[in-house]
């Protein structure tokens, strides 16, 4: 580009010439080709500059949707700096997730439904029941894949410390009675009763936490998927020792070793219903309980379904399946002592793992375990 003078400007600018008309020199002035002179030029540069970043910052602070069409490359370190302190902030004020929510969002399915047993330490020593428990899922027809849905609730550090050595999903209970929890606990014994109602309340938590459960008890073999054998429509459903042919009639004797139930409300008033009701009738253990209310008019009012499910299919040492060819699972109901449940579920698992390797349907169904164990 020319100046007007004829002259090539130096670096886009050019300087005023020393007047002679007047004698008198006039100081270097600096114009630019432009219409603003470069300085100008500059300072509205910055200004723009400052405004854009104070409008950045002002609707990021005020976490405006329109922040959303900014690129983050069109803001500076400090926008940058102002976001992660933000973020970090909000992450410091969230809630933190309960050891129990942890363990239940490990191990839920899709549908929200975990599968929950009970241990204390004599349940979950080496050869005890819970490793016969687990290895009838990975016999079972359809049920290998479901191990992983399964948390194991310790009631005591040393069964904790076990299950930790074998399962993925371990859950302790903190309890300062423990000890009295540790060891086999016989039927209806103090400690018995005590690791029951810990257990109740633990599965009211589960539902207050929007879990579906199966709970079962560590001494039940499982030996083919028992989903599909649920009751669709049903609140609340739950096996028998004794079952009479008709699955909503609640003159079933009941056995709470198994239950499938349901995250709502109404199961959610249930169990707190039936955890109160244990202060009516101390001394009774949760089958008791359940039947004493089962048909009271408080329960009638919450309008919970519930289906009883038949031994066929979720059969037990009371009444055993009466068909292997379609059994769900087994249950070392009606036996009496640890050992003799530990050695007579291994007998029937043996029975089992016979069947499954005839790969064909058999006429005739034989359990190779003695009625009324332990009585």
């Amino acid at each position: 580009m020319k100046s007007t003078n004829g002259e090539s400007p130096s670096l886009g600018y050019e300087f005023a010439e020393v007047s002679t008309k007047d004698g008198k020199s006039k100081p270097p002035v600096i114009y630019s080709d432009g219409l603003f002179g470069g300085r100008d030029v500059i300072r509205i540069v910055l200004l723009v500059t400052t405004v854009t970043l104070s409008c950045l910052l002002f609707y990021k602070s005020a976490n405006n949707p329109l922040n959303m069409v900014f690129s983050p490359w069109k803001t500076d370190c400090y926008a940058s700096k102002f976001i992660n302190e933000t973020s970090l902030e909000m992450e410091q004020k969230k809630e933190p997730v309960s050891e129990l929510e942890r363990v239940l969002m490990n191990a839920a399915m899709e549908d929200n439904t975990v599968i929950i047993t009970a241990l204390n330490q004599a349940w979950a020593e080496p050869n005890s029941t819970f490793d016969v428990f687990r290895e009838s899922f990975k016999a079972g027809i359809e049920t290998e894949r479901l191990l992983k849905h399964v948390i194991a609730v310790c009631l005591d550090i040393k069964a904790y410390d076990q299950c930790l050595k074998v399962h993925p999903h371990c859950y302790l209970i903190n309890a300062t009675d423990s000890d009295q929890l540790s060891g086999p606990n016989r039927f209806m014994t103090p400690g018995y009763l005590k690791l029951i109602w810990r257990r109740m309340d633990l599965l009211r938590q589960v539902i207050g936490l929007g879990y579906n459960f199966i709970f079962t008890d560590a001494d039940i073999l499982w030996l083919r998927d028992p989903f599909p054998r649920f009751f669709p429509d049903a609140d609340f459903q739950i096996t028998c020792d004794d079952y009479n042919g008709k699955p909503s009639d609640k003159k079933n004797h009941v056995n709470s070793g198994f239950t499938y139930v349901k995250a709502n409300n109404k199961t959610s008033k249930f169990y707190k219903y039936w955890i109160r009701s244990s202060r009516k009738f101390p001394g009774k253990h949760d089958q008791d309980v359940f039947n004493f209310i089962k048909n009271d008019h408080h329960v009638e009012k919450l309008g919970i379904k519930m289906r009883f499910f038949d031994t066929v299919y979720f059969g037990g040492f009371c009444q055993p399946s009466r068909d292997i060819n379609v059994v769900n699972t087994m249950h070392a109901n009606c036996c009496i002592g640890l050992d003799n449940k530990v050695n007579n579920l291994k007998a029937a698992l043996e029975d089992w793992k016979r069947y499954v390797s005839l790969n064909t349907t058999v006429s005739e169904t034989k359990w190779n375990i003695p009625p009324r164990c332990g009585y």
